[in-house]
């Protein structure tokens, strides 16, 4: 690890402050302290801001709920309010890392984590996310774990966060602020494609703190939940997951919500299942009809041609889970 300098501050100015001059934010550290220890992230700076005041977990006034992005994952997964309206996304979060790290990893820093990819963190592997122009090994290497949709020329490792798949599903907004002043962004523009500039993973600005997570209303009456599919059941990453809301009435699906994780190089929307689904009457034809489509546009490479099926099993089977009466 490179030396660096600590500085702790007590106020959201302060913080942005210090940004300015270049500092990075920490907060649980899970991530980037991991990354430090490798040589992937060489901060001069560390802000932590683990003291702020955005811990609070609230219903808004339209019906929606906002996650500070200081709140713990351990502490989102428990909250009342979310495990009864929101249980997406207290699946998801319990079915992510270890209870030890759940208890440190923070909403914001989870959205923000870093690829698993193991040539990312090898530093004598070519890697165009940590080091631009170098080339990307995990095309040409053992890639059984890396992405088949949102891929580019440049790279094909997948996002790992569970929590980001089930907020891209529920249309979730990150908030966030800089000397600037405060501005919206959709997760799903929020996280970015790699295309031909992979070291670019998100639309933060310079000098920009996330600040909460907000989840807007659902339609109700609502079913949703979170399948992760993995090699064991603890503390691994997705091969496939699906994160899927449904709203029927009337024995009728009026809306849907489905996005998948551990196959794309973001949380992957996927729209057309959602089309699918909407004004259709629940039924395992219905699922396996809207499942059809979940990996169009899939690109796999030489060892994880097997996520195709694997995908449009595992939102075949969410779909029947969280859609049974």
């Amino acid at each position: 690890m490179q030396p660096f300098d600590y500085l702790k501050v007590g106020s959201q100015a302060a913080a942005l402050e210090a940004a300015r001059r270049g500092g990075r934010f920490i907060a649980g550290g899970t991530c980037l302290v991991d990354l430090m220890r490798e040589e992937v992230e060489r901060p001069a700076t560390l802000i932590d801001i683990s003291a702020l005041q955005m811990r609070e977990i609230v219903a808004t006034g339209r019906g929606g709920l906002r996650i500070g992005a200081l709140v713990t994952m351990a502490a989102a997964a428990a909250d009342p309010h979310i495990r009864t309206s929101y249980p997406l996304i207290s699946e998801a979060l319990e079915l992510s890392a270890s209870a030890q790290l759940r208890n440190m990893a923070t909403i914001g820093g989870n959205v923000l984590q870093r690829t698993r990819c193991t040539y990312f963190r090898d530093l004598s592997a070519a890697c165009n996310k940590r080091a631009p122009g170098s080339g990307c090994a995990a095309r040409e290497g053992y890639n059984r774990s890396h992405a088949i949709l949102g891929t580019s020329a440049e790279c094909v490792a997948t996002h790992p966060s569970d929590l980001a798949v089930a907020l891209a599903a529920l249309d979730a907004v990150i908030h966030l602020v800089s000397g600037s002043g405060s501005r919206r962004v959709a997760i799903t523009d929020f996280l970015i494609r790699p295309g031909s500039a992979p070291e670019r993973e998100h639309a933060l600005r310079d000098a920009e703190l996330i600040t909460a997570v907000e989840v807007p209303a659902l339609p109700r009456p609502v079913r949703s939940g979170y399948l992760k599919v993995r090699d064991r059941q603890s503390y691994e990453f997705a091969l496939a997951s699906a994160a899927v809301a449904l709203a029927t009435r009337d024995g009728v699906i009026r809306a849907a919500r489905v996005a998948a994780g551990g196959v794309g190089t973001v949380p992957w929307r996927l729209h057309a299942v959602e089309q699918r689904l909407v004004g259709g009457w629940p039924s395992a034809q219905l699922w396996r009809f809207a499942a059809e489509c979940a990996a169009d546009g899939a690109e796999p490479l030489r060892h994880n041609a097997f996520k195709v099926d694997l995908l449009r099993r595992t939102v075949e089977r969410q779909l029947r889970i969280v859609g049974q009466p």
